[in-house]
């Protein structure tokens, strides 16, 4: 089943790029994305609430939080980035060239999770980030 959330996780990357990269041609990066994080924190509180889980923040430990607060920073960072790459190249080649961070959380999934590699982990990620760097500097046609 995480194949099929996986799917729809990538679909709905894909749409996102190509809104944000409408949505940010006449405003500032970090304008559209303080817009689209409002709406994201109002949703994601509803689904929490609807689902009936809003008793569990109580219960959530100190590390956990730590957790969550680091991964929430650097969250607001990557979407910062990505904003201002979409503000200033092309929607195929800004979200080719982020698709790299492939390759960084096997690095950091080996590294901090202790997983395990594969040759074919490895052959899929240096494939996959040959293309995107394929498609991110091919030059552009006239």
């Amino acid at each position: 089943m995480w194949v099929v959330f996986s799917l729809l996780a990538a679909l709905s990357a894909a749409v996102v790029v190509t809104l944000s990269k409408v949505g940010v041609k006449n405003i500032e990066a970090s304008v559209a994305f303080a817009i689209q994080s409002v709406l994201i924190v109002s949703v994601a509180w509803g689904v929490v609430a609807w689902q009936g889980h809003l008793g569990q923040v109580a219960e959530i430990d100190r590390r956990t939080w730590g957790f969550l607060i680091a991964a929430g920073i650097i969250t607001c960072l990557s979407s910062l980035f990505s904003f201002q790459a979409l503000k200033m190249g092309q929607a195929s080649r800004t979200s080719s060239f982020d698709k790299i961070s492939l390759v960084f959380s096997i690095l950091l999934a080996v590294f901090f999770l202790k997983e395990k590699v594969t040759w074919q982990i490895i052959l899929g990620a240096a494939l996959m980030a040959g293309g995107a760097l394929l498609i991110a500097f091919t030059r552009e046609s006239s």
